[in-house]
């Protein structure tokens, strides 16, 4: 792993409403584990998932509301040294509801927004001054599925694929992973001729995806019914094999409990997942030859409803945004079995999404 500098900069977005302090930058130590008291870099209403664009000069936060004209999503300027307010450069409609997810796609010229309600995926072409235009595709989703919370389809997340030419989204509503075909000089979103490129299973509820970053291996965590999923990932087809569904939560475990988020270890040995209800994070060993997961225990996250979290860029820490506690929780990584230790806690109101921000370039 890298080296560690000083200090890195982390952005945390929150469910905090219109004109109150809902957007934080923070600065953490990865000597000590300690978070920084946060400071206030904008104010929109819900910022619940928050991304980068990879030269780290423009943030893009959706704006995940329901009423009035429903969901947006919304560009800022970062300063040069990072510090105070963060100018406000474009803020569009997301044409949803409910706006869950974004994702900026490795050139920098498409923002991508998952609307949970609506329910559809909007692709944004970027600014030369780092703003949004006005969406230039948009996809609605269809269908339903067999549990209460599926009467509609809901688009979840919208994952950029690493070789920068697929878009995964995970519908919590249909039970699928519907793939589109991207193409970032043209700036369009095209469907793909084998999507969806996964079903899960009947009534589990897809929500987030990640990518082993060396072998061709996907996982997906499903909210509605606490499990995690290994995929054989098709580089060239863009299609996904399911290997495995095991369950997220502590063996005999009997109350209500949904899963949230999940991230792959940079080091690739390593997954987790986060529970809310039991209010947890699971963590999964990965075995390197067949991509299959085997589970290797569960640690409390100190505080509910584990939301979101980030893993450090070296891989030493892991911050955990405890929603219904108004807490970010960190936790020291053990590199030999990614076990993870209590190492700090930050109060927050709110907290939903926790970004390491990338180095600035110019």
């Amino acid at each position: 792993m890298a080296a560690h500098p000083d200090a890195y900069t982390v952005y945390v977005g929150t469910y905090q409403g219109e004109g109150e302090e809902s957007l934080f930058r923070l600065r953490f130590d990865p000597a000590s584990g300690g978070l920084e008291p946060p400071a206030v870099v904008a104010r929109t209403a819900r910022p619940s998932f928050l991304a980068f664009h990879p030269t780290g000069r423009y943030l893009y936060a959706v704006s995940e509301a329901d009423g009035g004209a429903g969901g947006a999503v919304c560009a800022f300027a970062i300063p040069a040294d990072g510090r105070g307010e963060h100018r406000l450069l474009s803020r569009r409609p997301a044409h949803g509801r409910s706006t869950c997810h974004v994702s900026v796609d490795a050139t920098g010229r498409c923002v991508l927004v998952a609307n949970y309600g609506g329910p559809s995926v909007a692709l944004f072409r970027v600014r030369p001054d780092g703003g949004l235009d006005e969406a230039a595709a948009v996809f609605r989703h269809a269908g339903g599925g067999a549990h209460p919370r599926q009467s509609a389809a809901h688009p979840h997340m919208v994952r950029i694929d690493p070789t920068n030419r697929f878009v995964y989204v995970p519908d919590l509503g249909t039970d699928e992973v519907v793939a589109y075909r991207l193409d970032p000089e043209a700036g369009t979103l095209a469907a793909h001729d084998q999507s969806p490129a996964a079903r899960a299973a009947a009534g589990s509820g897809p929500r987030h995806l990640d990518f082993h970053p060396e072998l061709p291996y996907a996982y997906v965590v499903n909210e509605l019914d606490s499990t995690v999923a290994a995929y054989a990932w098709d580089r060239t087809a863009g299609t996904l094999r399911e290997l495995q569904r095991l369950s997220a939560l502590p063996e005999g475990f009997q109350g209500e409990s949904t899963c949230a988020d999940i991230h792959v270890h940079p080091d690739g040995r390593y997954l987790y997942a986060s529970n809310r209800g039991d209010d947890s994070i699971a963590v999964f060993r990965i075995d390197a030859d067949s991509g299959r997961l085997t589970p290797a225990g569960h640690v409390s996250t100190g505080g509910r409803t584990p939301r979101n979290f980030a893993i450090d860029p070296t891989g030493a820490f892991l911050l955990v945004a405890n929603q219904d506690s108004d807490s970010i929780a960190v936790f020291r990584i053990d590199p030999p079995h990614g076990t993870l230790t209590p190492a700090s806690q930050l109060r927050l109101a709110k907290p939903a999404c926790i970004r390491f921000a990338p180095d600035r370039q110019g």
